[in-house]
Formats: C-alpha cells, sequence, structure tokens
C-alpha cells in the first residue's frame, strides 16, 4: 500500500513539473512582460527624456491606472509629463528637509509621484503604452530605482517595487530602474593651463623658426612691400617691346629670376616707404 502511495505522489509530481516546463516554453513572453524604464540607461548629471513603459498582463482586465513614484534618496529637480490622449496625468509632491538648487533656485519641494488615469479605456489586453517624463539634472552616475503601481480594472494592483538581490536572478516584480553613465568628455576641450599655453605659443614676439618664414611669404605678397621697403616681386608685369608685326605691347607674367624690362606695377598699387637700402627695384637691359 506504502509503495503505491508513493509511486503515485512520484507521478504526480513529475505531471506538475513537466506542466510548468511546457508553461514556460509555450510563454516566453510572460516572465519578461513588465514595467521597465525605456531606454534603460542614461548619461549622469544631465535631463534626459524617459519612458515607462507598461504591458497589459491580463486577459480579461485592463489598465487603467498607472502610479510611478519617484526615488525619495534621490531628489529630482525637475519632472515633466507628456500629455497622453485618453488618459489624465496628476502629480503630487513632497516637501525636502535639505532645499536643493536648480540653476541658482533653491527648491524646497519637489515631484514625489506621477499618476496616469485612463479616461478611454485604458489599455486592453495585448496592448501596451509608452508613458513619457522628462527628469533632470540626473545623479551623475549609480541607478535610479522607481516604484510602479498598476491598477486594473478588475479591481486588482500590482506592485512593480522589488530590487534584484542576486543579479543572476531577477525578480517576480522588478522595479523599473534607470543606469546612470558617467558623461563623456566634450571633444576640443582642454584645461586652462593648456590654453595659456597655446595663447602664448600665439604672441607675436614668441614666434620663431617657421613662424618667421611665414612672414616673410606674407611681406612678398602681391602689392605689398618687403622688410627693404623693396616691392615684393610677385604680382608684377613683364613689358615687352611692341611687336614689329602690330598690336601693341605684350604682357605677360614674369618670370622668375632676372627679366627684361621689368617694370614694377603690382596688381595693387602701393606706395612703398623710402629705404636707405634701395629705391624701387626696377631693371631695364637692352637686346
Amino acid at each position: 500500500m506504502f509503495r503505491k502511495t508513493a509511486g503515485r505522489r512520484a507521478g504526480l509530481l513529475a505531471a506538475v513539473g513537466s506542466a510548468a516546463i511546457v508553461a514556460t516554453i509555450a510563454f516566453p513572453g510572460i516572465a519578461q512582460a513588465h514595467v521597465t524604464v525605456q531606454p534603460g540607461t542614461a548619461d549622469g548629471g544631465s535631463f534626459s527624456a524617459v519612458a515607462f513603459r507598461v504591458p497589459n498582463e491580463r486577459d480579461d482586465a485592463n489598465t487603467t491606472k498607472i502610479q510611478v513614484v519617484l526615488p525619495t534618496a534621490q531628489p529630482i529637480g525637475s519632472v515633466q509629463t507628456r500629455p497622453m490622449q485618453g488618459w489624465k496625468i496628476t502629480t503630487h509632491k513632497r516637501h525636502l528637509a535639505q532645499p536643493i538648487d536648480l540653476f541658482g533656485t533653491k527648491l524646497d519641494s519637489v515631484v514625489s509621484k506621477i499618476t496616469w488615469t485612463a479616461t478611454d479605456g485604458g489599455l486592453r489586453p495585448g496592448q501596451y503604452n509608452d508613458f513619457n517624463v522628462s527628469l533632470g539634472p540626473l545623479p551623475k552616475s549609480g541607478s535610479l530605482a522607481f516604484r510602479a503601481l498598476q491598477t486594473y480594472s478588475s479591481g486588482e494592483q500590482v506592485n512593480w517595487n522589488e530590487l534584484a538581490v542576486d543579479p543572476s536572478v531577477e525578480p517576480e516584480q522588478p522595479a523599473p530602474t534607470l543606469t546612470l553613465t558617467a558623461a563623456a568628455p566634450e571633444a576640443g576641450t582642454g584645461t586652462s593651463d593648456t590654453a595659456a599655453t597655446d595663447a602664448k605659443a600665439a604672441r607675436p614676439e614668441d614666434r620663431t623658426g617657421s613662424a618667421k618664414r611665414l612672414d616673410l611669404d606674407r611681406d612678398r605678397r602681391p602689392g605689398r612691400c618687403s622688410a627693404s621697403g623693396v616691392p615684393s616681386d610677385r604680382g608684377l608685369r613683364l613689358e615687352a617691346p611692341p611687336d614689329p608685326r602690330g598690336g601693341g605691347r605684350r604682357t605677360f607674367p614674369a618670370p622668375a629670376g632676372p627679366h627684361r624690362r621689368l617694370t614694377t606695377k603690382p596688381e595693387n598699387p602701393l606706395s612703398c616707404p623710402t629705404s636707405t637700402a634701395g629705391a624701387r627695384r626696377s631693371t631695364s637691359t637692352t637686346r
């Protein structure tokens, strides 16, 4: 008799275990259908627009209310909601024992809870929706764990407020959590010491080497005088004798080296100061 009862009990347990395995395989999405924050990460120390994604997990009831409670240990100065058709949005505030600063303004109260109440039936079976908010400034690092309360038309309420003790094991009703990442430094930014060094290097009295060569090239631009007071030979025109076949004088750019009948006619005429080193450059030879 004992052996028969034990055998029946073992067979029943085996059947229950098989049914549980079949249910998990047949409905893999049920374990993942919970309230989450989208996206799950945000830059720390900044403002961020996030959404609380809420799925309806019941086949015989609608989701008619969603309530999100913000972290009490990490008050957020600015909380804004986005209007949603078919939902009434209300916010509740709490008093702070220690005021916080928001761009020079001291805040002694912050939003502590946001409630979305359906006005047109809510979320039906098989539906989900994103409830959008803007939060900031966020803490620079760490994470923000919110508490969400989901109410169904049947009167049932589900609290999404459990934190994982073991990272490898997900709670049955996990709290929606936002992970904060350190913001990357902006490209092109530098320290004040670096800026001071760059400014010193740009001073005219500190320029040497290639900088001086650049100055010489600058003095030789068309229409400018060199350091000696002689016009630059760039931009000069070489005039040849009249063409015996007619047509007047021929003009063409001056080649490098000695010139014949070179006249100083820069494209942008410039009056150069008189220099003891020499007057205007003028070279003329006869054929």
